[in-house]
């Protein structure tokens, strides 16, 4: 098919709010059809584009075949890959539908396509995995760069990083496309809140020690050295967090304690976590002088909390137990089943086999007894936060954090706070903002802009629905950035010879929907 100059077709698999579409459309794209299961998304989508539900292909697992198109885009499920889900792959069926998109790029053969996915899968966790992804589409006929992509990056203030597969039919285009520098100039989370800070946000302030740092990624400022936002947790220390015994009334021999079980909590000699429960034994041996007492009172505060961490093996016979009961005493170690242990195990991940209720079962068989108790922070999340409140972000942070279909315990204020020193700084945020409840998690118009569509793009009334959506969908700035990129190859202005067609080939590739090239045959 000949097209016309900087106009091209494509398809939108995974289609959520039409990220995609959006960004190709406005770049001289138009979309043959779509494939989108979710009822919300469908919804937005028809009523933001003025699409018809006909064009939905539905379900990408019962595609058989896609009509002819320029660019094949899809954003496959992530979840698979996510830190935020259990990282299981391939052994997810959310990870199989990676091999249905392939399988439809090959047999569809567009010109070029755009995949992207969560940051995870290009870990060294992953490597295997994504190798194989990039296997099965170079099997396909493609040659692919694959790119980590920050959003903040390409014209949106959200720390949102994410991969991005991009492929050519025709190894010509390919080596053409380059992917553009960062924009100079960023939008700032004060542009899509529309506040107006004042010119003492200047550059001019030093940090306590009369330093000015340089700005990192959601930490600091780009104009001074004071964090731009105060994190509450009880796992990590810093100038601008935010502790719950800063918020519930303690002594000062109760904040030692919890100080003391902060600095030591991950050493390796507590465990194999990057945060490891302590024993009252080991305690002491930081401070002898503390007490169960004084252990037992943080519980009760609801700071601390105790955990059963080791538990003896008893005598039992097999006809007593379930599966899974079996298969986590099969973990047998010295007579003895460690919590840690249990829980860092793949297979049950795999399994999922529920480790808290197996344990209780166990017990009340009388087959296991706990033989150590631990204590840890009872807010043991790091993305839950405290009471509540994970991050409160002033309008003078450059960016948000990403935005998740779960949403977060993320809040913005409005409320500017002059940085004189770092105690003062955490005193006045506390009074002024926190105590004051002067804080608010951002509305549905700020998360559309900050995902890079228009305040008034049209989502569900429900909070919990249309954060699904905004938090599942593409940054649409990055999007039309990538189009933008592909489309100054030229692959658009000519007729495009395959480099397939070029060279006859000698073989015949057999490509399989769940396994890819199966059989070679000589032509």
């Amino acid at each position: 098919m000949t097209a016309m100059k900087n106009t091209f077709t494509f398809i939108d698999l995974f289609a959520g709010i039409g990220g995609f579409k959006m960004a190709l459309s406005n770049n001289g794209g138009r979309c043959i059809k779509y494939s989108e299961i979710n009822k919300d998304a469908i919804d937005s989508y028809c009523k933001n584009y003025d699409e018809s539900p006909s064009n939905n292909l539905g379900d990408i697992t019962k595609i058989k075949q896609l009509p002819t198109h320029d660019v094949l885009t899809a954003g496959v499920p992530c979840q698979s890959w996510s830190i935020a889900g259990k990282n299981l792959g391939f052994d997810d069926d959310r990870g199989q539908l990676w091999n249905d998109t392939i399988y439809l790029l090959k047999k569809s053969q567009p010109k070029a396509f755009i995949f992207e996915n969560v940051k995870g899968l290009a870990d060294p966790r992953n490597k295997e995995s994504f190798l194989y992804i990039l296997n099965r589409i170079k099997e396909a006929g493609y040659y692919a760069k694959h790119f980590i992509i920050n959003s903040y990056d390409y014209g949106v203030p959200q720390n949102r990083k994410r991969v991005f597969i991009v492929g050519f039919r025709n190894k010509t285009y390919s080596d053409k496309f380059q992917l553009p520098k960062p924009f100079k100039s960023k939008i700032k989370l004060s542009d899509i809140l529309d506040v107006k800070l004042p010119d003492v946000e200047t550059g001019t302030q030093k940090d306590l020690f009369g330093n000015v740092n340089m700005s990192r990624q959601m930490s600091l400022s780009s104009k001074n050295g004071f964090n731009d936002y105060f994190l509450f947790n009880d796992l990590r220390n810093g100038q601008s967090t935010i502790h719950s015994w800063d918020i519930i009334e303690t002594s000062d021999r109760q904040k030692e304690i919890c100080l003391l079980l902060l600095k030591n909590r991950r050493k390796s000699q507590y465990g194999i976590l990057d945060g490891n429960p302590l024993s009252l034994e080991q305690f002491k041996t930081l401070d002898d002088s503390i007490t169960q007492k004084e252990l037992s009172s943080l519980v009760e505060l609801g700071i601390l909390k105790e955990e059963e961490y080791r538990f003896e093996i008893n005598d039992f016979t097999e006809q007593e137990l379930t599966s899974d009961e079996s298969e986590l005493l099969s973990r047998e170690h010295n007579a003895c089943l460690i919590i840690v242990d249990l829980k860092t195990f793949r297979p049950f991940k795999v399994k999922k086999i529920p480790i808290k209720d197996t344990l209780e079962s166990l017990k009340g068989k009388g087959i296991i007894k706990c033989s150590e108790i631990r204590y840890d922070f009872k807010n043991s999340k790091i993305s839950s936060g405290l009471f509540g409140v994970n991050r409160v972000f002033l309008p003078t942070s450059d960016v948000f954090p990403t935005l998740v279909a779960s949403d977060t315990n993320d809040y913005v204020t409005l409320t500017h706070l002059n940085k004189e020193n770092h105690e003062k700084y955490k005193k006045d945020f506390l009074e002024k903002i926190y105590f004051s409840e002067n804080y608010r998690k951002i509305t549905k118009e700020e998360a559309c802009a900050i995902q890079g569509f228009p305040k008034d793009f049209k989502l569900p009334e429900s909070r919990v629905r249309w954060m699904k959506l905004v938090g599942n969908s593409v940054s649409v700035s990055v999007i039309d950035m990538l189009a933008k990129a592909i489309i100054n190859t030229g692959i658009f202005e000519e007729n495009e010879v395959s480099e397939n067609q070029k060279v006859k080939s000698k073989t015949k590739l057999v490509f399989t929907r769940n396994t890819g090239v199966s059989v070679a045959e000589l032509s």
